[in-house]
């Protein structure tokens, strides 16, 4: 196998985040959903659709995050396990997509918007540090952890698809929120966290309707 180089590796990452943003990744790891069939009314279909539009925006966001993040790490060790994480995330991102269409929904028009947002996030808090940056992922997972308890009470009670996927979800970035600060991340002051949450509150609203 030939060494890649970096031109090789820049259109890797392009191809990667285009359809990252156009949610047109390829769905190769889906989801095991509940097997009961959802009868769902219009007015849940579309409650469900607005959700998991949310939804896979946020991980929209998680990749841009992480590829900002990759490139301003300085440790290799904190670069593997940006890594990692980004990978996981990328499971959710096509559970979203997948989920999304058979709900006959449609992604955010505002994810590229997002994604060169949190990619910019990303790269600033890795040149602060690799204990900024990681400290950071905890934040963000911490406040995600709690809009997705959001979701799962505003969740149309029949829809068993997507509340599996919300629940699974939720275990696995509450899981990347103690690797992050068990990899050396710094705790962040609840005032920060708070502009963090009016920030995810913003990302929210906009991408329920558009």
């Amino acid at each position: 196998m030939r060494t890649l180089h970096w031109t090789d590796r820049l259109l890797a990452h392009v191809d990667r985040s285009i359809k990252t943003m156009t949610g047109t990744l390829p769905v190769a790891n889906g989801f095991e959903h509940d097997s009961r069939a959802d009868e769902l009314t219009p007015e849940e279909q579309s409650k469900s659709r607005q959700l998991m539009r949310i939804n896979h925006c946020g991980e929209v966001c998680a990749q841009g995050l992480y590829h900002g993040q990759m490139l301003s790490a300085r440790k290799d060790s904190t670069k593997v396990h940006l890594e990692h994480a980004a990978e996981d995330e990328q499971k959710h991102l096509v559970w979203c997509q997948e989920r999304l269409r058979e709900l006959n929904g449609q992604t955010s028009y505002l994810n590229p918007l997002w994604y060169g947002a949190s990619f910019a996030v990303g790269a600033a808090t890795g040149l602060m540090g690799d204990r900024v940056s990681l400290g950071f992922i905890a934040a963000t997972e911490e406040e995600v952890c709690k809009h997705l308890d959001r979701h799962l009470a505003e969740l149309p009670e029949g829809d068993h698809r997507t509340r599996e996927i919300i629940a699974q979800m939720q275990a696995d970035e509450a899981g990347h929120e103690q690797a992050a600060l068990d990899e050396g991340g710094a705790p962040y002051p609840a005032a920060i966290k708070k502009f963090m949450a009016l920030q995810s509150a913003l990302m929210t609203s906009a991408t329920r309707w558009i």
